[in-house]
């Protein structure tokens, strides 16, 4: 082949340099394609209708974790405090589930825990019940409309692991205080901020948001599109169901999910995972666990405990 032809060919031909294998030769992409690097609009609005003693809320965390890292750029999260219990009284208060008195929920607790793995122990609402999810979500509302949405999500969660792994009453003010105090915010200010009527005021606008959406129960996924057009979810769902909803929402075939974030950085953010909810967030069988974190996470970025019958992983920092 003369100069010339070899000059023909190259004319002719798109080459290139494949960056991961090191061959050239010809590109087999087209020679002009339009590409979007735009993140999807966020045009819907999410409603997570949830309370902080709200067991089967606690259940779906590992599947809404994921469906939020995933997906979270098609809609904005609001969570909505729903009101699961003001107070005790004679009357029943979950006949559906056999409550009547405080401790007709520790066996409740206990079959939830046990069925989707989030531990739970439950003996509290024996030994020292819990007596209004009123407080806890108080001291929500204020970090979330007063100080940090961020912060208060972590607070949901914190209260959470505090009531059904840990066994603490989360209604207590010295637990609340602690917890908030944990975030880095003055928790003994925020519990007390709590206390004054703005508290209940800010509840009280939830549980009108509640009603206005049509939420029953908890937990209860709301999404709403521009058009006003919603789709409500209730109870604990498989991951597959929320990702139907959104794109029943999204009048679309197709979504582009977010990769998982590393095993790293995800424990750095949270802070403490439960088995379950590494299974569900990077499709592990509960079999291969081990060996998934052992190659995903350095020996000294780890600790390893066990609570309930479950393991649980938290940062050494």
């Amino acid at each position: 082949m003369n100069r010339n032809e070899g000059n023909k060919l190259n004319n002719n031909k798109n080459m290139i340099c494949d960056l991961e294998t090191g061959v050239c030769g010809v590109a087999e992409d087209e020679e002009m394609e339009v590409i979007d690097f735009n993140k999807p609009k966020k045009s819907i609005n999410l409603y997570y209708v949830t309370d902080p003693i709200c067991s089967h809320c606690w259940a779906i965390e590992p599947v809404l974790r994921r469906f939020i890292e995933q997906y979270g750029d098609y809609f904005n999260v609001h969570t909505v405090m729903g009101g699961l219990l003001e107070k005790w009284h004679d009357g029943p208060i979950d006949p559906a589930n056999g409550i009547f008195k405080p401790a007709d929920v520790a066996g409740h607790w206990r079959e939830v825990g046990e069925h989707s793995r989030m531990p739970i122990d439950g003996s509290l609402m024996i030994d020292n019940p819990v007596q209004s999810s009123f407080p806890p979500s108080r001291v929500f509302k204020v970090i979330q409309k007063n100080h940090n949405a961020e912060l208060a999500f972590e607070y949901l969660r914190r209260a959470r692991e505090a009531l059904f792994a840990f066994n603490q009453n989360i209604s207590d003010k010295s637990v609340m205080i602690e917890t908030v105090n944990k975030l880095g915010l003055d928790g003994e200010y925020i519990v007390k901020e709590a206390e004054q009527p703005i508290g209940q005021q800010l509840l009280d606008e939830d549980f009108d948001l509640t009603r206005s959406l049509g939420a029953r129960g908890f937990p209860t996924i709301i999404m709403i599109n521009e058009e006003n057009k919603g789709v409500k979810i209730v109870g604990g769902r498989p991951f597959e169901y929320y990702i139907d909803g959104l794109k029943q929402i999204l009048n679309t075939e197709e979504l582009q999910p977010k990769q998982q974030p590393s095993l790293s950085s995800l424990l750095e953010k949270e802070k403490l995972l439960f088995s379950k909810e590494i299974e569900v967030m990077y499709d592990v069988e509960q079999s291969d666990l081990n060996a998934f974190i052992e190659k995903e996470l350095k020996p000294d970025q780890y600790q390893k405990q066990e609570i309930l019958g479950e393991y649980y992983f938290t940062t050494t920092k």
